[in-house]
């Protein structure tokens, strides 16, 4: 376990975890777990009312990582304004690889999520199932964009439904 890793992140640093999305560190503690001492992350995500502590040797491990940079932002929006890429397969195996998309903290993929599934008032309904997905694919894309400009998250989300807008139009 070399020190290098551990010093990617500092407390009150935003971090996106995969299966979590945008969450802030709190503190770095030190904890026996099992009769192992280990020093871990404690990553606060406050609108789930959620604390998760994770061991900081195997944080990069798990695909934890630092908020995307202004020009991934770019490219996730750019993602946004293409046109839908809904494949023929299955729902439950389409849904299973949306569920994929999101859960790998991938900004880019979570975009891909939210453009295929995203609807205009002149489309049919979403099922329960596919509202459910985008709802957490758009609201973990609007949580980092908010976060990389600042923490507005009206704001955000304005800015990516504006972008979906005028996709349809």
């Amino acid at each position: 376990m070399s020190k290098s890793k551990k010093a990617e992140f500092r407390p009150n640093e935003y971090v996106v975890y995969p299966a979590h999305g945008v969450g802030q560190i709190v503190n770095i503690e030190e904890q026996e777990i099992a009769g192992i001492e280990l020093e871990l992350f404690v990553i606060s995500f406050e609108k789930d009312k959620m604390t998760l502590r994770v061991p900081t040797h195997k944080a990069t491990e798990i695909g934890m990582r630092s908020l995307s940079s202004p020009d991934v932002i770019n490219q996730a929006m750019k993602t946004l304004k293409g046109k839908a890429k809904v494949k023929r397969a299955m729902w439950s195996r389409r849904a299973q690889e949306y569920e994929q998309k999101i859960n790998s903290g991938d900004l880019i993929a979570i975009a891909e999520v939210v453009r295929d599934l995203h609807r205009t008032d002149d489309q049919r309904e979403q099922s329960y199932s596919e509202r459910q997905l985008y709802e957490a694919a758009l609201e973990r894309l609007t949580r980092e964009v908010a976060a990389v400009a600042g923490g507005d998250e009206v704001l955000a989300a304005k800015q990516v439904d504006d972008v979906l807008t005028a996709r349809a139009a």
